[in-house]
């Protein structure tokens, strides 16, 4: 019998093959970017979305635009810092209304109505079957899919 293993390299491990560690990672930058920039910074510049390694940030107003371009290897270097290696190679900017809060998912919304496909509930499976403890494998299923709806919930919106 194998000897147990910590919950934190079973779930490392798990997101690594399923490969939405990187988007987790990358997209604590959302939560704490006045932490990241500043507030000064934080208060005329938020940051969007990520794709392709890519951070898209609005910005309030064209004389912010122009001075985050000049700033950019500095963010890139606070961010990829942040987030502990180089996750985000390039940051684009882009003019746009700034909120208080980065918006939440709708209140209606519940992640038990979204659907997967057989593909990824398959890899889930596949992943938990040399699991022997049938409670944290219970446990762990039910973290992985309600992590994939959130991820397919998400996609959909974009």
């Amino acid at each position: 019998m194998n000897k147990p293993q910590p919950i934190r390299s079973v779930l490392e491990n798990t997101f690594k093959s399923l490969e939405i560690d990187v988007p987790l990672k990358t997209y604590s930058i959302l939560g704490a970017w006045n932490e990241i920039v500043g507030e000064s910074v934080a208060a005329h510049s938020q940051p969007r979305t990520i794709r392709n390694r890519i951070l898209f940030i609005d910005v309030a107003h064209p004389t912010w635009m122009q001075q985050l371009q000049f700033l950019k290897p500095t963010l890139l270097e606070k961010i990829n810092t942040f987030l502990g290696e180089s996750l985000i190679q390039d940051i684009r900017f882009k003019l746009g209304r700034i909120l208080s809060e980065i918006s939440a998912p709708p209140k209606t919304f519940s992640i038990e109505e979204e659907k997967l496909d057989k593909a990824t509930l398959n890899r889930i499976e596949a992943l938990l079957q040399e699991m022997d403890d049938e409670a944290l494998r219970n446990s762990l299923r039910e973290v992985l899919i309600k992590g994939a709806k959130l991820q397919h919930y998400r996609k959909k919106r974009k």
